[in-house]
């Protein structure tokens, strides 16, 4: 088996193509056989060291497959199942491995596999954000960064359809015309556009009421900016690198602001709500609520140079890689 696997942190340099032995599934376990590879900034946070472990290591949170052995005690599931999956541990750039079957849902039908992979994680992070870290109301204007990124464009889409007034934050005109054409309405151009002011303009000076930020450093204050009087901050991410220290101070003197930095994780511990959150996520994309725009495909085996275009700023939408 072809995994993806790093001895050493740094840059996209340090992914290497090595031969893995998955073995047999363990008790409560499943092989799943890959088919696609969904790619995401919390790769390059584990590559890079931002999020410590241990060496040497795999990578890749999220992948769609068929199961191919069954391990002792597992229920729900058969051999021949599609299923898909996000996991706390990395190590989805591989052909195949054994998974905890508690952490596997099975994708319905009208549902491909590559769009299963692309959405696992960055569908469901979408899902708890609009619909648990702030629970999204018609009429809300929300703000949300990255907007061209793969859950950038998962979010203005559904919030859209929960009847929000989105607001997106992207890098270029081309990205800008992108997310137009996903329904944002309104777009600003970081670098172009001063985003305190026009968010003030486009909501008549009272503010965001929620600003999703998963760039992190280079945004994160003025962010803070955009958000009306006992708005929420959802810092996400970190693509600039991490946000900066502050006091609380700073969210009284802005209007008593609510800061919270939430992680997937946590929302889907326990299988009742990893199913609650798959079956609403999936009927989002049947229902063409949310349209899963595949912007990349990369073979396995050229993970590094789709790390190296992450980084550069050069994908939209979903990345995944095929092995």
């Amino acid at each position: 088996m072809k995994a993806i696997r790093f001895h050493e942190h740094g840059g996209p340099e340090v992914l290497l193509v090595e031969d893995l032995e998955p073995g047999k599934p363990a008790a409560g376990e499943a092989q799943v056989r890959h088919s696609a590879i969904g790619v995401n900034y919390i790769d390059v946070y584990d590559r890079t060291g931002l999020y410590p472990g241990e060496l040497p290591s795999g990578l890749g949170r999220e992948a769609a497959g068929v199961i191919t052995a069954l391990g002792r005690g597992v229920r729900g599931f058969r051999v021949g199942d599609r299923v898909a999956y996000v996991h706390s541990k990395p190590g989805t750039y591989c052909e195949a491995r054994n998974v905890p079957a508690e952490r596997l849902v099975k994708v319905p039908k009208g549902i491909s596999d590559e769009q299963a992979a692309a959405i696992m994680l960055k569908g469901l992070t979408a899902q708890f954000l609009l619909r648990r870290t702030y629970r999204v109301r018609p009429g809300d204007a929300i703000l949300v960064h990255a907007a061209a990124g793969g859950v950038g464009l998962i979010l203005i889409q559904w919030a859209k359809a929960l009847g929000a007034k989105v607001i997106g934050v992207v890098g270029s005109e081309a990205k800008a015309e992108l997310v137009r054409k996903h329904g944002c309405r309104h777009v600003l151009i970081s670098g172009r556009d001063a985003l305190p002011e026009s968010v003030r303009k486009l909501t008549r000076g009272e503010g965001a009421a929620v600003v999703y930020d998963s760039v992190g450093k280079d945004t994160f204050m003025a962010s803070l900016d955009c958000l009306r009087p006992l708005g929420l901050m959802v810092s996400y991410g970190n693509a600039s690198g991490a946000p900066p220290a502050i006091s609380p101070l700073e969210l009284s003197r802005r209007g008593s602001l609510f800061l919270t930095r939430p992680t997937l994780f946590n929302y889907i511990a326990g299988r009742e709500a990893l199913d609650a959150a798959a079956r609403e996520l999936f009927a989002a994309v049947r229902k063409d609520v949310v349209r899963v725009r595949i912007g990349q495909r990369y073979r396995l085996i050229e993970a590094a140079a789709a790390h190296r275009d992450l980084e550069a700023r050069r994908t939209t939408g979903s990345t995944v890689l095929i092995p």
